[in-house]
């Protein structure tokens, strides 16, 4: 699932294509990507029906990013919310050009569009945009406003990493009051939001942390070099495109560079590149957890 680096950069490639472009039309053929609240996933062809009614002669002013969601701020006022989820991917055509697909890649869609994995097409004044997702985990939902987008969906979302918001004191109190372990802590979207597998394993090695540590056990100092770790690891990742993976990529298809950059995610049994010592793995919260025993207290 793409973390926060991976969206900045897929909304940007998103803002260069769509920013301005008006939408003639919107056909949904899976209601349940458009319908219910939330994360709750039920269909409805009456939300299908208003989803695309209400969008049709609207037009993109923006799209920007709250967490690991991409926000389509509207002329009318409007927002639309998209999460990717495990599979899902935008693909952008323009004419005759090739079509730019980011996301979760999807061959079919490299030659083909619509086709069977595309469940909303919306059809603009200059090309079209296409939503296909293989396993259908993601959601693209309207909202009337910023604020009911706020209110229904993201009431619990903690606040950006890379905000003014983002203090020390803000961190400090977060992680004081959970008594879970740091990575289960890093990854709650309530306390920061945008982390996710990768980077907290990232984060935690910058900081010197060990990942299963009680997040409210950490001294002042440990709370400091962690709060100055998710700050630069995830500025570097958005430098470097993030970490695009196999299941990965940016809307011009091309794959992010930060993957060559990480330290301990997927380096289980590989040297530290600090101390070489071999990396050591578990499991926290079901996943995959890397870290070094020797440079991680």
């Amino acid at each position: 699932m793409p973390e926060l680096p991976e969206v900045e950069n897929l909304r940007r490639g998103l803002q260069r294509a769509l920013r301005g472009r008006r939408i003639k039309k919107v056909v949904v053929t899976k209601p349940k990507l458009v319908s219910g609240k939330g994360n709750v996933r039920v269909a409805s062809t009456k939300k299908a029906a208003e989803f695309a009614r209400k969008l049709a002669g609207d037009s993109v002013l923006a799209v920007e990013r709250l967490a690991k969601n991409l926000i389509f701020k509207m002329k009318s006022g409007a927002v639309v919310v998209a999460h990717l989820k495990m599979s899902g991917q935008f693909a952008y055509k323009d004419g005759k050009k090739k079509a730019l697909t980011g996301g979760h890649p999807i061959e079919l869609s490299e030659h083909e569009l619509p086709n069977k994995h595309t469940h909303i097409i919306f059809d603009l004044d200059r090309g079209a945009l296409y939503y296909n997702d293989t396993r259908m985990f993601g959601y693209v939902l309207w909202y009337p406003s910023a604020a009911a987008a706020r209110a229904a969906h993201f009431q619990e979302l903690g606040v950006e990493p890379l905000g003014p918001a983002f203090t020390l004191k803000y961190f400090r109190e977060g992680l004081a009051k959970s008594g879970v372990m740091l990575k289960t802590a890093l990854m709650d979207q309530a306390i920061v939001n945008g982390l996710g597998n990768i980077y907290a394993d990232e984060v935690c090695f910058a900081a010197g942390v060990r990942p299963d540590r009680r997040a409210n056990t950490l001294i002042a100092v440990e709370t400091q070099r962690l709060h100055v770790a998710i700050k630069r690891v995830l500025a570097q990742a958005i430098a470097t495109g993030g970490s695009s993976v196999s299941t990965y990529r940016l809307l011009d298809m091309t794959r992010g560079n930060y993957a060559r950059e990480h330290k301990v995610y997927g380096r289980a049994g590989r040297p530290c590149v600090k101390c070489g010592r071999p990396l050591s793995k578990m499991l926290i919260q079901s996943r995959t957890t890397v870290f070094c025993k020797n440079c991680q207290k």
